[in-house]
C-alpha cells in the first residue's frame, strides 16, 4: 500500500527546474468568502434535513467549488495577484458574498439572486484570463475553450432563479452536466500548470473545509453538559483523522507526481486529481460537518436518516475519494481505507437506532483505528515519503 508511494519521490534534478510559486495574499483574502460560502452550505442543510435538501446542498457545493477551482487555476496561470488580476479577483468577492448570502435560499426565493450573483463570479474569471492570453495565442484558445463551457452553465443557473418546480431542477442539472462534462470532454491540451502553488492550494482548502468542521461543533453546541463535552472531543478526534489521512502522506504524494509529470500529463494530472478528486473529499467533510452539528444539538437522541448518513457516509466518501486519488496518482488503491469507508457506510442505518453520541463516537473509533493501522502498518514506508528518503 504506503511502500508503493515511495517510488514517486522526483530526483532532485527535477525539483530545481520548477520555478517555486506560492499561494498569494489576494488568494488566501479570497477564499475567506468561500470558507463562509461552505458554511452557509451546512446551514442551508441544517434549516431542512430531508433527502431532497441533502441533493440540493450536493449542487450547490458542487456549483461553488467549480467557481473556486476556476480561480485557483487562474491564480496558478497568473502566477501574481498585481495589476489588473488584483482588480479583477477583487471584483468577483463582492458576488462571491451575495451569492453565499442566497445560499439558504438558493433553490427558494433567493434564487434569482444566487443565479446572477453566481453569473457575476465567472464573469470576472473569464475577464482576467481573457488579460492574461493578450499576447498569447495558445492561452487564448484555452480561454475560448474555458468560456464556452463557464458562461452557458453559468447563465443557466440565471434562468433557473426565473422559474420553478421542475423546470428549475432541471437548469441546476444542465448547468453541472455542461460545465463538469465539458471540461472533462474538451480535454486539457495547452492548459499550464504549476505544481507547487496548484498543490498548496488544494492543502489550503482542506484545510478550510476541516475548519468548517470546527465551526460546526462551535455551532452546535448548546449547554455545555459532560454529554456536549465528550461529543466535542469526539468530533475533534474524528476531525484530526480527517486531517491525517491526507496530509501525512497523501498531499505530498499528490504534489510530487504533479511535479513529476510533464506538461500535457501535468494538466491532465492537476484537473484529475485536485480539480475532480478533491471535490468528493470536500464533500465529505462538509457533510459530515453537517452530521457533527445535528448530533452535539441532539446528543442523546437517535439521529434521523439523513443526518445519520451525513455523520457516517460524510467520512466513508471522504476516504473513499482518497482511495481514488491514490489510484490516479500510483495505479492501485488503498485497501485499508476502502474498508474503514466500507464500515462506516454499514454503520450508516445501524447509527437511526443509536443515541448520537454513540454513532459520533464510532466513527472516530473507526477514523483513528485507520490511523493507528496505517502508521504502524506502513512505519518505514511513512518515514522515507515524509523524509524523501
Amino acid at each position: 500500500m504506503l511502500d508503493e508511494l515511495t517510488t514517486t519521490v522526483p530526483p532532485q534534478e527535477k525539483l530545481t527546474l520548477e520555478t517555486e510559486q506560492g499561494v498569494t495574499a489576494l488568494e488566501l483574502f479570497f477564499d475567506l468568502v468561500f470558507v463562509f460560502a461552505i458554511t452557509q452550505v451546512t446551514r442551508f442543510l441544517y434549516q431542512d434535513p430531508t433527502w431532497l435538501r441533502l441533493l440540493e446542498a450536493l449542487a450547490i457545493l458542487m456549483v461553488l467549488w467549480f467557481a473556486w477551482s476556476g480561480y485557483a487555476w487562474l491564480g496558478n496561470t497568473a502566477g501574481t495577484d498585481e495589476g489588473p488580476i488584483r482588480v479583477v479577483v477583487l471584483s468577483a468577492m463582492g458576488p462571491l458574498l451575495i451569492a453565499s448570502l442566497a445560499v439558504p435560499n438558493a433553490f427558494g426565493k433567493d434564487a434569482l439572486a444566487f443565479g446572477v450573483a453566481f453569473f457575476l463570479v465567472r464573469v470576472p474569471h473569464i475577464v482576467a484570463y481573457a488579460l492574461l492570453s493578450r499576447d498569447d495565442p495558445t492561452l487564448r484558445r484555452v480561454v475560448v475553450q474555458l468560456a464556452s463551457v463557464i458562461l452557458p452553465s453559468a447563465a443557466l443557473l440565471v434562468v433557473a432563479g426565473t422559474v420553478t418546480g421542475t423546470g428549475r431542477a432541471v437548469c441546476w442539472i444542465a448547468s453541472l452536466a455542461i460545465v463538469y462534462g465539458g471540461l472533462l470532454l474538451s480535454g486539457t491540451r495547452n492548459w499550464r500548470v504549476n505544481a507547487a502553488h496548484f498543490a498548496e492550494r488544494h492543502r489550503l482548502i482542506i484545510i478550510i473545509a476541516l475548519g468548517e468542521s470546527i465551526v460546526a461543533l462551535g455551532a452546535g453546541t448548546g449547554n455545555l453538559g459532560t454529554g456536549v463535552i465528550v461529543c466535542a472531543l469526539l468530533g475533534i478526534a474524528a476531525a484530526a483523522a480527517l486531517w491525517w489521512t491526507y496530509f501525512d502522506v497523501v498531499a505530498a504524494v499528490a504534489e510530487r507526481k504533479l511535479r513529476e509529470a510533464d506538461g500535457p500529463t501535468a494538466a491532465r494530472l492537476a484537473r484529475d486529481s485536485f480539480t475532480y478528486l478533491h471535490l468528493p473529499m470536500v464533500t465529505g467533510i462538509v457533510v459530515f460537518a453537517f452530521g457533527v452539528k445535528t448530533t452535539l444539538a441532539h446528543v442523546h437522541a437517535h439521529l434521523g436518516s439523513v443526518a445519520a448518513v451525513a455523520l457516517t457516509g460524510g467520512v466513508a466518501l471522504y476516504l473513499f475519494a482518497l482511495s481514488l486519488l491514490k489510484r490516479r496518482n500510483i495505479g492501485s488503491f488503498n485497501y485499508p481505507r476502502l474498508v474503514a469507508a466500507g464500515i462506516l457506510a454499514i454503520l450508516a442505518p445501524v447509527a437511526t437506532h443509536l443515541e448520537a453520541l454513540v454513532s459520533l463516537a464510532l466513527v472516530a473509533a473507526v477514523g483513528c483505528g485507520l490511523v493507528a493501522y496505517e502508521t504502524w502498518r506502513y512505519a518505514e514506508a511513512r518515514d522515507r515519503i515524509r523524509h524523501g528518503t
